[in-house]
């Protein structure tokens, strides 16, 4: 999803479709792991060079410009033009949410406490048009992304460097930021306000994509930009509704360790329906047949019908994306203050019927934790409010008795009007029935989507009771508990993902000194037992991680599916 920061919040709930679709997020579809998971192209012959593949998408890739992408790990189809500094590991499952080496040597050298990083660039690397990438290319392209003229881009460098949250881009500033230094072509060194421990992951950014200065257009870049990688732009109709890549014969596969870049043409065609999108993939023909989508999934009535036929069966992907859909407490609404009214909905929840709204076993699990249930982002096993898998409704009437409500109440529940399965209006009839039992009376305030989002982010008229769902920028836990939980984000003039509007001086002393940590498993595991410690409060009640199956076209081979995008990896796939 997209992740929120201090100083510039975005709309971190579209995060399924953040790092997705287009590579955005962290947050809009998910990728997996396709060769741990069945999919197409496992037993067959070993995959070649050639062909085109064609990408059927619903959304436009727009703004194909590095410093407006919001992406994470580099995105999907723009991780195939825009190299950066690290990326992410081009594996399937647990292993692809590791960050590595891109454009660098390694993913970074910090100094004693985290507030500096130095890194240096390979040997051989060339643009397009076989000039060498220099350092000085690389700072400039993030300076670039400050540009009022260029927004969209991910937060994290306006809130991180030194001077980020004044300076104004190149083109009103061209002595650019002084705590981005150069001291030779191949060395960049960036000057933190604070200790980031996790800067390796936000160098995946297309943030960190080199630009020349010289070839800067400004708000126009984004029509031809100049390739990094091993595909460069030869068309870009209507604001990426169609995308066009062909081979950057100056791209060096020996400096590339991660993209295998198989096909000779990538083919992005988008504004397509979803069904239809996943019918031409079912039927596989002409140039369908090696096609694949970065943001359309399978529904449950698809899934149905594929079921049944083995041969597509073995053409779906799994994939599991960092994201969490839960109910969201504001305390400072009655009767939200009061902890057993929060713990007793918590009790009351019955999860079963929520899973069938989000379309079933197959594209949603139970959740109990706010952390998704993976390693990288720390995942600690907890459950304070155990109601089973259909609803504890006795122990829920117990605590509104001990709350001083013994003939139950009634509250309101806001939630999208979008036929979204995750904020819609199926996940809150089941919240609604399920409380019901336990003498809740829910009305339910459906909203459509604008209204919706800017009410649940809004610190003056945030309801008390909401649905909401959260998606990380990286796999870790510091953008995922950061921004929901850490008072200092709280904003009381824009978006707000900080729900409850807690703001817990330990909870805020903890987050500094994970942030410390450059060992990411030693981070991840202290981002555990925070999950678990602010879980107590009952601030909010997780009810399901989603679960993201897509199709592919019969001549696609090598699906590799990642737990840090949770959908099929372009750069690795080959349709020959």
């Amino acid at each position: 999803m997209r992740q929120p920061s201090v100083i510039s919040r975005r709309v971190a709930a579209a995060a399924v479709s953040v790092v997705l679709a287009s590579g955005t997020a962290a947050c809009a579809g998910p990728e997996d792991a396709g060769a741990k998971s069945g999919t197409s192209g496992k037993g067959s012959a070993a995959p070649r060079k050639g062909g085109t593949l064609t990408v059927l998408n619903a959304e436009a890739q727009t703004d194909f410009d590095p410093a407006r992408l919001y992406t994470s790990g580099g995105g999907n189809v723009p991780s195939l033009v825009f190299r950066t500094l690290t990326t992410r590991n081009r594996e399937a499952g647990a292993a692809g949410t590791q960050v590595v080496p891109d454009l660098a040597t390694d993913i970074g050298r910090p100094n004693k406490d985290a507030t500096e990083w130095t890194y240096t660039l390979k040997d051989g690397l060339k643009f397009e048009d076989g000039t060498p990438i220099t350092s000085a290319d690389v700072k400039y392209g993030i300076e670039r992304s400050f540009a009022a003229e260029l927004s969209g881009g991910a937060p994290y460098l306006r809130d991180w460097l030194v001077g980020g949250d004044t300076y104004q881009g190149p083109y009103k500033d061209p002595k650019g930021l002084a705590s981005i230094v150069t001291p030779d072509p191949k060395t960049i060194v960036f000057k933190l306000r604070k200790p980031e421990g996790e800067f390796p992951f936000v160098a995946t950014q297309t943030q960190f994509a080199p630009v020349p200065k010289a070839k800067d257009k400004g708000a126009k870049y984004e029509e031809h930009p100049v390739s990094s990688g091993p595909y460069k732009v030869v068309s870009n109709e209507n604001d990426g509704e169609r995308l066009v890549l062909e081979r950057n014969e100056h791209w060096d596969p020996e400096t590339d360790e991660e993209r295998k870049a198989y096909p000779d043409r990538i083919d992005v065609r988008s504004g397509l329906d979803e069904a239809v999108i996943n019918q031409r993939l079912a039927t596989s023909s002409g140039a369908d047949a090696a096609a694949v989508t970065t943001d359309t999934n399978l529904g449950p009535a698809e899934l149905a019908q594929i079921g049944s036929d083995k041969e597509l069966a073995a053409r779906v992907g799994t994939g599991h994306f960092g994201f969490t859909n839960y109910i969201a407490f504001n305390p400072k609404v009655k009767p939200f203050d009061n902890p057993k009214v929060r713990q007793a909905i918590s009790y009351a929840v019955n999860r079963t019927s929520v899973v069938n709204a989000a379309g079933g076993s197959a594209l949603a699990e139970p959740a109990t934790t706010f952390l998704p249930e993976q390693k990288a982002f720390g995942f600690t096993p907890y459950d304070h409010f155990p109601a089973g898998k259909t609803g504890n409704p006795e122990k829920a009437k117990e605590l509104l008795k001990e709350a001083g409500f013994p003939n139950g109440l009634t509250v309101t529940l806001l939630h999208s009007t979008a036929q979204n399965r995750t904020t819609s209006p199926e996940i809150a009839t089941a919240v609604q029935e399920a409380l019901g039992k336990a003498g809740i009376t829910v009305e339910l305030d459906g909203q459509e989507p604008n209204s919706f989002n800017e009410k649940r982010w809004s610190v003056k008229d945030a309801p008390g009771f909401f649905l909401s769902r959260w998606g990380a920028d990286w796999p870790a836990g510091g953008p995922f508990l950061a921004p929901i939980f850490d008072g200092r984000q709280i904003v009381t003039n824009g978006s707000n993902y900080n729900h409850a509007q807690l703001n817990d001086p330990a909870v805020n002393k903890e987050i500094d000194e994970i942030n410390k940590l450059t060992d990411l498993k030693a981070a991840a595991a202290r981002w555990g037992a925070l999950d678990k410690k602010i879980g107590e409060q009952a601030l909010d009640v997780p009810l399901f991680h989603p679960v993201y199956k897509r199709l592919v076209g019969k001549d696609v081979k090598n699906v590799v599916i990642s737990d840090w995008t949770g959908v099929l990896d372009v750069s690795q796939v080959a349709v020959k």
